[in-house]
């Protein structure tokens, strides 16, 4: 009787059932959208990485699990000595900037000694580095920025000549000549080190080695730094998740909550004569949340959906930047936040409707 009466109201009310799932949507594709692009940055930065091809990676002290912005710089020498330690076969010094206004990041390297770790780029267009203007772009920031080899790019408030494209996968988006990156930011030596071995299994040993020989510097396996990109391991993406659901119970209250308001004060003849044939409060009560219910089911649907409109649109304008995962361990999540906060949304206008007087409710005009 009750889902009858659900349908019944949904069927005859469609303009006002679409806007509270669209509006319930929202919410979910809000979280969906923002864990996606959550979990999409960290797997482009995983790959990127994995891409480089070397096996440990030796860091600045003091600088954070993920990021070599902070902490002193690392003396040139570093390199050289590092080259010279045993089972070392291949050892690379990269020198790190943000884009002012951007997550991007350019990355300063030695292409000798870059090629020589990690084997030469895939050239889609264009050369390597030739000239210190010169710069190389991956294919999705090529395509973000709508620039081709041989064209022009203002980076860092300067204007560069794009000597190639490459494929995408190789540590970062865009790279240039290791000295003039750090003439340009006024920073001598390099952000951080990767090491190639002679043979991938003396990993843990020379790992070992080296940090009793240089104690206080971070040094990981490219395995460690697998583990490494993870939401739970940043305390920042931490309360950024937090904050978006958040966001996404607070917005399904206020939606659910107006929803089932307007419907109670559009429905109240109904719900007197409900109540004058002997229908309790806890029916009147069933039939509002039940009607919640099957919002919040309606717009968990439409917001999976328009993840992957967004994901598409964010992958389309911004592949390089804004990488968007689709996030399907999410969906219940979200799920879940959807339809509580549309039924906790519901519960004032449910008590509202059941506290009706049926006499009044049928002289409601």
């Amino acid at each position: 009787m009750i889902l009858k009466l659900v349908w019944e109201n949904v069927r005859f009310r469609p303009v006002r059932t679409l806007l509270s799932v669209l509006l319930i949507a929202g919410s979910v594709t809000l979280i969906l959208t923002l864990k996606g692009m959550t979990d999409g940055f960290l797997e482009s930065s995983e790959k990127r990485n994995e891409g480089v091809g070397a096996d440990l990676l030796f860091r600045p002290k003091d600088s954070s699990v993920l990021s070599s912005f902070n902490g002193a710089p690392l003396p040139e020498k570093f390199v050289d000595q590092l080259a010279k330690e045993p089972h070392v076969v291949a050892a690379t010094g990269v020198v790190d900037q943000l884009i002012g206004g951007s997550f991007d990041t350019v990355c300063g390297i030695d292409q000798e000694s870059f090629t020589r770790l990690s084997g030469p780029f895939v050239f889609l267009q264009g050369h390597g580095l030739e000239t210190p203007d010169d710069i190389l772009l991956d294919q999705y920031y090529a395509d973000q920025r709508h620039v081709r080899a041989g064209g022009k790019i203002n980076v860092l408030n300067r204007e560069w000549n794009v000597a190639g494209i490459v494929a995408p996968g190789k540590l970062a988006h865009l790279f240039v000549q290791k000295q003039k990156l750090e003439e340009i930011i006024d920073h001598k030596g390099v952000s951080r080190i990767y090491l190639k071995l002679d043979d991938p299994g003396n990993t843990d040993l020379v790992q070992k080695q080296l940090q009793a020989k240089y104690d206080g510097y971070p040094i990981f396996s490219m395995k460690d730094l697998r583990g490494l990109y993870s939401v739970d391991k940043i305390p920042l993406l931490n309360y950024f998740t937090d904050t978006v659901l958040g966001i996404g119970v607070v917005s399904g209250l206020l939606v659910v909550w107006m929803s089932m308001y307007m419907a109670v004060l559009q429905r109240t003849r109904e719900i007197g004569i409900l109540k004058s044939l002997g229908a309790s409060k806890g029916f009147v009560m069933g039939i509002i949340l039940a009607e919640a219910f099957v919002l919040g089911i309606g717009g968990t649907v439409a917001g999976i959906v328009l993840s992957f409109g967004t994901r598409w649109i964010l992958n389309t304008l911004t592949p390089a930047s804004f990488p968007q995962a689709i996030v399907p361990g999410w969906w219940p999540i979200a799920g879940a936040i959807a339809v509580g906060g549309a039924l906790l949304g519901s519960v004032f206008p449910a008590m509202l409707a059941a506290r009706q007087d049926p006499i009044e409710a049928l002289a409601y005009e």
